[in-house]
């Protein structure tokens, strides 16, 4: 069900709501957290799906805020999509034209779930310091995107110099699968020392630098990044070498999806290695609302590790 209201207030959408759960379309009972998307004014769509899809695992209330600053006339639209249009949350899209998308917290705030916990998320263009930002004030969680910025390593670092505890990065929820791999392959003999380590990406892939600034904090060994040619959006990692005295532990991915693992003295695998999709990320930084400690590990301290940068071609593959 999707309930329209144009030209309307927050009072008249905290109405609607209490309408809405009253005649027995959707009730707030079993919502577990509040997610509040802030975006621009037709770039909601893909976030909302995400957030859907998330919800079968987190059922939830998802605040959308779109803003378009820029218009002359000040007003306030509204939408509320309950039932089979709102997968297993409720969403209501806020959108806010001219002054009146100037006050964002005042916008959430009354519509925020009683005594459940808050998350934040940034599709796309984040605050300067999202902690200190008027809806990071309301979260526990607080979640970016550095790959949808123009200069993504530039966005990483400025992440770095602003991080509070609660602060979260997609570009790092992408790793998960990178890193399983490669530890599970440091779990099997032989059990040598890794004397350095090479992680091959896009020039503009935040998550390869992540994975080598991980790499560098767990390992403590050198790590070069040799970078392909810049690409469309983020290409995404490439392969990853860890250099034993045995021969080298290799995870590499030519085409999408699929990746090659081989060791010393065992033979090649082929395993699944898929570029994470948005309702994946989203629905694993929703199971925790607790600080994520190593990430902020990692973007302070593995970040500022001597980085050996080279210009050696690489193959994009879409994805990290």
């Amino acid at each position: 069900m999707i309930v329209d209201l144009p030209a309307t207030t927050v009072a008249k959408v905290q109405r609607a709501l209490v309408k809405i759960r009253e005649e027995g379309g959707a009730v707030a009972l079993g919502r577990v957290l509040t997610l509040v998307i802030s975006t621009g004014v037709g770039a909601e769509e893909e976030a909302i799906e995400a957030a859907n899809a998330a919800s079968r695992e987190h059922p939830m209330r998802v605040l959308v805020l779109a803003r378009d600053l820029t218009a002359a006339e000040p007003r306030l639209d509204a939408q509320i999509r309950v039932g089979g249009d709102a997968g297993a949350s409720e969403v209501v899209l806020i959108r806010a034209f001219g002054d009146a998308g100037s006050d964002e917290e005042g916008l959430v705030t009354g519509l925020l779930l009683p005594d459940a916990p808050v998350v934040a998320w940034w599709p796309h263009e984040a605050p300067e310091v999202v902690a200190e930002s008027p809806l990071g004030r309301l979260a526990q969680r607080r979640i970016t995107d550095a790959s949808t910025q123009p200069d993504p390593t530039a966005a990483l670092h400025h992440l770095a110099a602003t991080y509070r505890p609660g602060d979260t990065d997609l570009s790092w929820t992408r790793l998960t699968l990178w890193r399983a791999f490669l530890a599970a392959a440091l779990d099997q003999p032989p059990f040598e020392p890794v004397t350095r380590a090479e992680v091959t990406g896009a020039a503009d892939s935040p998550s390869t630098r992540l994975l080598a600034a991980w790499l560098g904090l767990q390992l403590g060994v050198p790590v070069s990044v040799p970078l392909a040619g810049r690409s469309t959006g983020s290409g995404g990692i490439h392969a990853v070498r860890l250099l034993r005295a045995p021969g080298p532990i290799a995870l590499e991915r030519e085409v999408p999806n699929i990746a090659t693992l081989s060791q010393p003295g065992q033979p090649t695998h082929t395993v699944s290695l898929p570029r994470r999709s948005l309702r994946d990320c989203l629905a694993e930084e929703l199971r925790r609302l607790d600080p994520d400690d190593l990430y902020g590990e990692v973007l302070i301290d593995g970040l500022a590790l001597p980085e050996q940068a080279t210009g050696a071609p690489g193959r994009p593959d879409g994805g990290s």
